[in-house]
């Protein structure tokens, strides 16, 4: 009896699993959830958020209603109203004048806006990286992050809540159907796998550059090309 072939999401997750490793593990990462820094080290990561999602959340309101994308928006996954309510509750009303995100940040909202409005499966590959780590590894860090900086009364880490996303598992589960029920060509599969190989590097540069907060200095990064 044949093998059923692998479905696209598993493959893709098996050929990205090592920069998804190579990402968590960024002392970065791992100093806050271990409550090693002080909050401005914290308020840093969400301005670098902030940047991000404002790109990518356009992005997607381009992509409403292409047919090939637009079944991967919802606006129960929408982050930008939370970051900017973290934003005003960690560094006040004024926060968009006193802070700035980082030349790694930039460089990675550019690639954003300059693939995700002309290329579905380009955007496709953006918002799975993020949204989809949000509701894994993202929901275990803002929870330590809730703990650890006494956050516990949810002010500031708004980022982390999905309100309207009662079940993450099988969230994740439908959206991987989602991914595998596309009919994507070969040439498909490989630009949607370059680009989220794309959005680590980017990923790891902006952790790279915020790690000059951890006590014991940055790390060394590969630079993005």
């Amino acid at each position: 009896m044949d093998t059923p072939p692998m479905p696209f999401s598993a493959r893709l997750r098996a050929a990205t699993q090592g920069a998804h490793s190579a990402a968590e593990s960024q002392r970065y990462v791992s100093a806050l959830v271990a409550g090693e820094l002080d909050i401005a080290g914290y308020v840093d990561l969400v301005v670098q958020h902030h940047a991000l999602y404002q790109a990518l959340e356009s992005a997607a309101e381009a992509m409403r209603a292409d047919p090939f994308a637009g079944g991967f928006v919802d606006d129960a996954l929408t982050r930008l109203p939370a970051l900017e309510a973290d934003l005003t509750q960690l560094a006040g009303p004024d926060w968009a004048l006193r802070t700035a995100p980082h030349p790694a940040t930039v460089a990675y909202a550019d690639r954003i806006r300059a693939v995700c409005g002309t290329s579905p499966v380009r955007f496709i590959a953006h918002h799975y990286t993020r949204y989809l780590g949000d509701l894994s590894g993202g929901l275990y860090i803002g929870r330590a992050v809730s703990r650890r900086y006494g956050l516990t009364d949810g002010s500031g880490v708004a980022f982390y809540a999905f309100d309207r996303i009662t079940r993450p598992k099988a969230y994740k589960e439908a959206y991987r159907a989602r991914l595998d029920a596309l009919p994507l060509s070969a040439a498909d599969e490989a630009a949607l796998l370059d680009e989220v190989l794309v959005a680590y590097r980017h990923n790891m540069a902006v952790f790279s550059a915020l790690a000059r907060h951890v006590p014991d200095g940055p790390e060394i990064t590969e630079a993005v090309a």
